[in-house]
Parts: structure tokens; C-alpha cells; sequence
């Protein structure tokens, strides 16, 4: 699993959040954000900058640029 996917889980559960709820939030299907939590696809930018708004961190901790969270 890459970084983005272990980060965007971590963050997810260390919010609270379900996958549903995640998926409902960037307005796609579950089984989609699913696949952006196993590796196998990845937001555009639009949804990248959704979650980093979303989790409150920046693009470049999700996309694992940077160990800094904001």
C-alpha cells in the first residue's frame, strides 16, 4: 500500500469517519473511495484538495511530500 492510501485511512479512522461518509463528502460512490484507500485509483485534484480540507491537513502530508501535517 502506498502512502497516500495508508494516510487517507489512518486519517479517516483517527476522525471517526466511515467510508460512506468520506464518499458521500467528495460526492462519488463508496466502492470508489474504497479503491483510493487500497491503492487502486486516485482523486483528481479537486478531490485531493477536498480531503486535505476534509482531514485538515495539506495535499502535500496526503501525498506523502512532507511529514508536517499543515
Amino acid at each position: 500500500m502506498d502512502i497516500f492510501a495508508e494516510r487517507l485511512k489512518s486519517l479517516r479512522k483517527e476522525k471517526r469517519f466511515t467510508s460512506k461518509e468520506v464518499a458521500e463528502y467528495l460526492g462519488i460512490g463508496q466502492r470508489a473511495y474504497l479503491y483510493y484507500e487500497s491503492a487502486v485509483h486516485y482523486p483528481d485534484v479537486p478531490g485531493l484538495m477536498k480531503l486535505a480540507d476534509l482531514f485538515e491537513v495539506s495535499t502535500d502530508y496526503l501525498l506523502g511530500r512532507s511529514e508536517e501535517r499543515l
